[in-house]
């Protein structure tokens, strides 16, 4: 799937959840649609959880 088709989706999932839920809903969709792609990457392979906590507790700049 492409990532403008991806975006598209993506777009109007939250407009759906705004129309039917609300700011609120919106917002909570928005923030499971969000902990979902990171659990995703990680899942995957391609995000490095340990690399991401070291970058959060300042044990490196990049």
């Amino acid at each position: 799937m492409s990532a403008t088709i991806s975006g598209a989706l993506i777009g109007a999932v939250l407009a759906f959840a705004a129309l039917v839920f609300g700011f609120w809903g919106f917002l909570l969709v928005a923030l499971f649609m969000g902990i979902g792609a990171l659990l995703g990457r990680v899942a995957s392979g391609k995000l490095d959880v340990r690399g991401l906590a070291n970058a959060f507790s300042g044990r490196r700049t990049s």
